[in-house]
């Protein structure tokens, strides 16, 4: 690719084929795509036909919106990923699609769109939200058909390797949670313990306000606990801690579990700490245990035993309440789950660990191959998108 970026020409992008030298030109988006408004349905059926911002199908029937390449994006709320499909779909009011392309490919026209900062043309205060009328102002620069083509399939070859990638990460996930299920489901040397037979309890942050947030100490996040089998290090919060605050700590090896959320399922998720951060805080919807009699416990194989199918139907039940869900703290510290015996516990931690390292690897490759799609994006376009705007859009994805 040739790089532009010492000349003095303004209207092209930073790096491009070298083949292609004129310059791109500007047109308005309403001048060169057709914006239609996606509309109610009534009814979801078990048919081929899917329906954008639903996850469901209809039947096949003849009466849908479109049939043929088009881009989405969102109306309401999610308004800054856009959607590439070819076929015939029906799609909610929430979207917008295009279904009339003048000098601009479908998908050129997709990758257009991922360079739009569409938060900056957000028309709400509360949710997210754009009109059509805003949508075909905003004014955008493109380049013949034929480099729109080769940039176009350039940028459907990253993306279709990000696609494999994230089936390889999928994959191995299925894998880890079938073994993890399987080995510390064996009926063999178990040994019957609650958490209070070998750990102490500690709640987390108290008395804080949301100004007390965004500076200060390192504090492990409520996503981080849900989210993760391992405590991720780099991704914690910060909280004012007064000298004066009788705070509780988390220390190495400690158990971390969700105590409330709007759904039973998300309420007593768990995940191991094993850095070495001090001080570090818990956020005040989880709470923890310290490990205190290691002959009975090997830590870090927690991580992956409150997650196994077992121990999952057993804290369900421990779920209480209506719009939201607490988990009954001291009926689950006293409650009899069945664990391997200490060595077991150490093999299959080992075992699973392997799998898991190999897990981290491919999802280290997935950040990897997100960032040269940044890269490109920003080099192959011609974008006053700020920098760090792709960063919030492609971690989302």
């Amino acid at each position: 690719m040739a790089d532009n970026k010492d000349k003095k020409v303004l209207n092209v992008p930073a790096l491009r084929f070298p083949e292609f030298t004129e310059e791109w030109r500007e047109y308005a988006i309403g001048n060169v795509l057709s914006i239609g408004n996606g509309r109610d349905y009534k009814h979801l059926h078990n048919g081929d036909i899917p329906v954008f911002g639903t996850g469901g199908y209809m039947t096949s029937v003849d009466d849908f919106l479109y049939d043929g390449e088009s881009v989405f994006i969102g109306r309401k709320g999610t308004i800054n990923k856009p959607l590439y499909y070819n076929g015939k779909f029906w799609t909610v009011d929430t979207l917008f699609y295009t279904h009339s392309f003048v000098n601009v490919l479908p998908k050129f026209a997709y990758c257009l769109f991922q360079t739009i900062n569409w938060l900056k043309y957000n028309e709400a205060s509360g949710v997210p939200s754009l009109s059509k009328a805003t949508i075909e102002k905003i004014k955008v620069r493109v380049p013949s058909m034929d480099e729109q083509g080769k940039l176009s399939n350039q940028l459907f070859l990253l993306d279709k390797r990000i696609e494999v990638q994230n089936k390889i990460i999928e994959k191995y996930e299925s894998l880890i949670q079938a073994m993890c299920d399987t080995l510390i489901g064996k009926k063999t040397q178990q040994v019957m313990l609650s958490f209070n037979d070998f750990g102490e309890s500690y709640s987390g942050l108290s008395g804080k306000s949301a100004e007390d947030f965004g500076e200060g100490s390192p504090y492990i996040t409520y996503m981080n606990v849900y989210q993760n089998q391992i405590i991720d290090i780099t991704d914690i919060g910060l909280v004012k801690i007064n000298k004066t605050e009788q705070q509780s700590l988390v220390q190495y090896g400690d158990i971390l579990f969700t105590l409330s959320s709007e759904t039973p399922e998300e309420v007593g998720m768990g995940a191991v700490y094993l850095g070495e951060t001090y001080p570090l805080y818990l956020n005040s919807f989880c709470f923890g245990i310290h490990i205190t009699d290691e002959s009975k416990i090997f830590p870090p194989f927690l991580a992956y035993y409150v997650s196994s199918e077992s121990f999952r139907k057993a804290v369900f039940p421990l779920a209480q309440g209506s719009t939201r869900f607490n988990l009954q703290k001291g009926d689950f510290l006293k409650k009899v789950f069945p664990f391997p015996a200490i060595e077991q516990q150490r093999k299959i931690y080992s075992i699973l660990k392997t799998y898991s390292d190999k897990l981290n690897i491919e999802k280290q490759m997935i950040k990897l191959l997100c960032c040269q799609k940044q890269y490109l994006l920003r080099q192959l376009f011609i974008s006053l998108i700020p920098q760090h705007y792709y960063k919030i859009f492609f971690l989302s994805t």
